[in-house]
């Protein structure tokens, strides 16, 4: 399962973050108090084990063009794009960069709808991006059967491993769930929910059925498409 911290700002941040566990890094473009340049991005990427970390930018709204100059400047493996972007930008994007997670609120209509956009992944977050507050799980049921899904919204030590074992997705997301203030990861945050997360998984593998024996999907392996 993937264990993404987003909302890193630093090359400590991401460091921590892969030596606590968590196989994803994800970086934000859009406005945000944990914004970054694609060159800043670029400068922790080339520190960290490229084989074994999905690194990842988060994108809203922008020209598809743009997404895919600054996940090649920053040298990432994939985009993720949190905003209004049609079937065909996404399918635009995905055709030119490796990876691909389509981001959505929950409840959003388009969910039923995911497939037409061609991601490799959906992402299901709270109405609010960003607000750390919980969204209604029973929500991930609009997903159509066979999409991978990434879990945000809300999430921490505390309910991550309830999140795992009610929707038993592809990966979890958490932003604010670990930080100390916006922009800085706490690190006793960051272990407790690597470990919370990985006790789930681990439970699902020993007796209630594998995060990959779900309807949403197998886990995904980027490096085939390097």
């Amino acid at each position: 399962m993937i264990i993404k911290i987003c909302g890193t700002t630093s090359e400590d941040d991401a460091l921590l973050a892969v030596a606590m566990g968590a196989n994803a890094i994800g970086f934000i473009f859009a406005p945000s108090p944990r914004q970054v340049s694609p060159q800043r991005v670029a400068d922790i990427v080339k520190r960290l084990p490229r084989e074994d970390i999905l690194t990842v930018g988060v994108f809203r709204d922008d020209a598809p063009r743009r997404v895919v100059e600054v996940v090649y400047a920053a040298g990432l493996q994939a985009a993720q794009l949190h905003g209004r972007e049609s079937p065909d930008d996404v399918k635009w994007v995905r055709q030119r960069v490796p990876m691909v997670i389509k981001a959505f609120p929950a409840g959003d209509l388009r969910v039923s709808r995911a497939g037409d956009f061609g991601a490799d992944v959906i992402m299901l977050d709270a109405p609010n991006p960003g607000s750390g507050r919980v969204f209604d799980w029973e929500l991930a049921s609009d997903l159509p059967e066979g999409q991978r899904l990434l879990v945000a919204g809300g999430l921490d030590a505390d309910n991550v491993a309830a999140a795992i074992a009610r929707m038993k997705p592809w990966g979890v997301d958490v932003v604010s769930g670990v930080e100390a203030s916006p922009g800085l990861k706490d690190p006793m945050k960051v272990k407790a929910f690597v470990e919370a997360a990985r006790h789930a998984e681990a439970a699902l593998v020993e007796g209630k059925g594998e995060p990959s024996d779900s309807a949403f999907g197998d886990p995904y392996n980027w490096a085939e498409d390097e």
